[in-house]
């Protein structure tokens, strides 16, 4: 199982300077999906200026992604995801934690490839981030919509709150 060979490899130390990567994924014509890019927008507007954090809009993921995820010391990854909870609910999955959850959901998506995917590469490389979290967000409509629903939309300046606070604890 993927989370087991997580845990099991170990990881290259990084240079000092640490720096984490804010990855917000999803698709924002598909109302709630896009929650993690419209996360990592608000959080470039109110911290962009911030040298030991990097704001990155990962739309739907690609390949091109497993760069910056290798050269991040650490990583928060913003997306919607399945928590079988009430809509705009939040729930952070740390390191192995999330390899877990990631493993065991899953499912068909509208991204190129998956966020597993590309931990897997990192971790073939060595350079899978020392710390790493996902801040999932239960969407409640995933249907064609220029914007998260408005329960979605008031959960997002507590997601970003919850980022922050992940980035500071890592320093």
């Amino acid at each position: 199982m993927m989370s087991q060979l997580f845990e099991a490899r170990q990881i290259s130390p990084r240079a000092a300077g640490t720096k984490t990567l804010v990855l917000g994924i999803g698709n924002t014509l598909l109302g709630d999906e896009g929650a993690g890019v419209h996360a990592v927008r608000q959080l470039r507007q109110l911290y962009g200026s911030r040298s030991d954090i990097e704001f990155l809009d990962g739309g739907t993921l690609s390949f091109t992604l497993a760069g910056p995820i290798e050269q991040a010391d650490n990583l928060i990854v913003v997306d919607a995801a399945e928590l079988y909870a009430p809509a705009g609910t939040l729930r952070v999955f740390l390191n192995e934690e999330m390899d877990r959850f990631l493993g065991a959901s899953r499912r068909s998506s509208v991204h190129e490839v998956s966020l597993l995917d590309l931990l897997s590469v990192a971790l073939l490389s060595g350079r899978l981030p020392r710390q790493r979290a996902l801040v999932g967000i239960q969407p409640m409509i995933v249907d064609w919509a220029d914007g998260p629903s408005e329960v979605v939309a008031r959960a997002i300046p507590q997601v970003c709150r919850e980022v922050i606070s992940l980035a500071g604890a890592w320093l």
